[in-house]
């Protein structure tokens, strides 16, 4: 039995769910993935089973000195898979490299809300892009603007944000898929960092 268990949603869909186990493939841990139905009406009882918040991603840990650990969001859980595996390198090394991916991983996590809604994730999607608004698209810059500022300032070590996959990689996944079906037109930088993505 797997000292690790990850239960998700649907990860063609549940952006959320895609982050918490790309995180855990980053950390190279063995981990049970437990996969739990969004759209059934009795999910708040059934979450509070495995989640104190009810919901997903949500990682235990089923031997951390004796005492299972439950995590259930996608920022604590980034931060306890980096804590558990210094030598993962999860984080950049560099202080300020390392300040930056934070603040690029708090901004999705707590923003973006006109791309989120008006784009919704869907890996099988091949509809032609639909219209979106001013909002999301004030958002689809920004995404670009920091994904440009992270590989220009911190990006020379490899072709992901920060160099090497990190973290902040792993938060930003979902928008590559966004932006890759629902064909967002891109620089040269952002398409090269979203194909990299995508081959991963």
């Amino acid at each position: 039995m797997a000292q690790y268990t990850l239960w998700v949603g649907n990860k063609n869909y549940s952006s959320w769910s895609l982050r918490g186990w790309l995180m855990c493939r980053l950390a190279g841990i063995d981990f049970e993935e437990v996969l739990v139905r969004l759209d059934e009406a009795d999910r708040w009882a059934r979450f509070r089973k495995f989640s104190p918040a009810g919901r997903v991603p949500t990682l235990k840990d089923g031997d951390a000195g004796g005492t299972p650990v439950v995590i259930w969001d996608t920022m604590a859980i980034g931060e306890y898979l980096a804590e558990r595996f210094p030598e993962r390198k999860l984080w950049p090394a560099d202080p300020v490299a390392r300040a930056r991916a934070r603040s690029v991983c708090a901004e999705m996590h707590s923003g973006f809300a006109p791309l989120r809604n008006q784009l919704p994730m869907n890996m099988h999607r091949t509809k032609p892009p639909p219209k979106w608004d001013a909002d999301a698209q004030r958002d689809i810059d920004r995404v670009q603007e920091l994904w440009r500022d992270c590989r220009q300032r911190f990006g020379a070590g490899g072709p992901y944000l920060f160099g090497p996959l990190t973290l902040a990689d792993c938060f930003y996944a979902p928008v590559v898929s966004r932006f890759t079906t629902y064909r967002v037109p891109m620089d040269g930088v952002c398409s090269a960092y979203c194909e990299a993505m995508w081959e991963w």
